[in-house]
C-alpha cells in the first residue's frame, strides 16, 4: 500500500513538473526570457532588464554585502547601464524546472562572465500572463582543489584591513 501511495504522489508531481530536458514550449520560452534578460545588461538595456524582475524581486551578488531589492539594486546599476554596458553573462548551461500548479519555476545556470565561470539560481513567477524574476543568485565558482589557497588569500586580505 505504501508502494502505491508513492507511486502515485511521484506521478503526479511528473504530471505538474516540467524541466529543462522536456521540449515545452513554456522552457523554451523561459530560456528566451532569460537569455534575453542577460542580453539586456550586456546592452545597457536598463528598463527592459529591470521590467523583468518583479518588484518584490531580491538579487544577491557575489560580494556578501550584496543583498539587493529591485529598487536598491536598480539604482546601484543605474551609473553602469548609463556607460552603455552593464555587464555580460553568456550562458554556458541552464536547467529550468516549472511547477504548474503553483506557477513557479526555478533554474541554475552556469555563466561565463568576466569573474569566470560563475553559478546562478533563480526563481520566476508567473505574474499577470508574464514571467517575473523573483530570485537571483550569483556565485563565484571555486575548484575545489583550491579552496584552502583561496581561504588564506581572504584571510590576509581581511588582515590588511
Amino acid at each position: 500500500m505504501r508502494r502505491l501511495l508513492i507511486i502515485g504522489i511521484l506521478y503526479l508531481v511528473s504530471c505538474t513538473t516540467a524541466d529543462s530536458n522536456s521540449n515545452s514550449t513554456d522552457t523554451k520560452q523561459l530560456h528566451t526570457l532569460i537569455n534575453q534578460w542577460h542580453l539586456d545588461a550586456s546592452e545597457a538595456n536598463y528598463n527592459d532588464y529591470f521590467n523583468f524582475i518583479a518588484d518584490s524581486g531580491i538579487f544577491i551578488g557575489t560580494d556578501i554585502t550584496e543583498r539587493w531589492t529591485k529598487n536598491e539594486f536598480s539604482e546601484f546599476s543605474k551609473p553602469y547601464f548609463e556607460r552603455g554596458k552593464a555587464w555580460s553573462f553568456l550562458t554556458i548551461e541552464r536547467t529550468i524546472r516549472i511547477d504548474y500548479e503553483t506557477n513557479i519555476a526555478w533554474f541554475d545556470e552556469v555563466l561565463d562572465t568576466w569573474m569566470g565561470d560563475c553559478r546562478a539560481t533563480g526563481v520566476l513567477q508567473f505574474i499577470d500572463n508574464e514571467w517575473k524574476l523573483q530570485h537571483y543568485q550569483l556565485s563565484m565558482t571555486i575548484d575545489n582543489d583550491i579552496v584552502a589557497d583561496v581561504l588564506k588569500l581572504r584571510d590576509d586580505a581581511a588582515a590588511q584591513d
